[in-house]
C-alpha cells in the first residue's frame, strides 16, 4: 500500500478559499459556491495518494507545484516530507507567477 500525505493550507490559500466562496455566492448562490469550493477540496484531497501529479514549477519557487482544478483554479502547493502544503488557489487569470515568485 502507498503512503499517504497529510494535506495543510496555508493562512493566505484557506482566504482564498474563503473569498472565493464569498465571490461566487455573491455572483449565484451559496449553494452553488459552496460546491466549487467543495470540488476544490475535494481534489486537493486526491494528493494524499498522489502528490506529484502536479507541474513542477522549479523556476518560479524551488519546489513548487501546480496543476488546475475546471481550468478555473491554479492550486499551488509543495510536498515537504509526507505533507503536502497548499500554498494558494489562483481564480481565473490571477497572475500566481507573481505572488508566489522567490524574489
Amino acid at each position: 500500500m502507498s503512503a499517504r500525505y497529510r494535506i495543510a493550507f496555508t493562512p493566505e490559500a484557506r482566504n482564498q478559499l474563503a473569498e472565493l466562496d464569498d465571490y461566487i455566492t455573491a455572483a449565484s448562490s451559496p449553494g452553488i459556491a459552496r460546491r466549487f469550493t467543495n470540488g476544490i477540496l475535494d481534489h486537493v484531497a486526491g494528493f494524499a495518494e498522489f502528490p506529484h501529479r502536479g507541474t513542477p514549477r522549479d523556476g518560479i519557487r524551488p519546489g513548487l507545484r501546480t496543476t488546475t482544478w475546471r481550468r478555473r483554479v491554479t492550486i499551488a502547493y509543495a510536498v515537504d516530507g509526507d505533507v503536502v502544503v497548499v500554498l494558494g488557489l489562483f481564480y481565473g487569470g490571477q497572475d500566481f507567477v507573481t505572488l508566489l515568485g522567490d524574489n
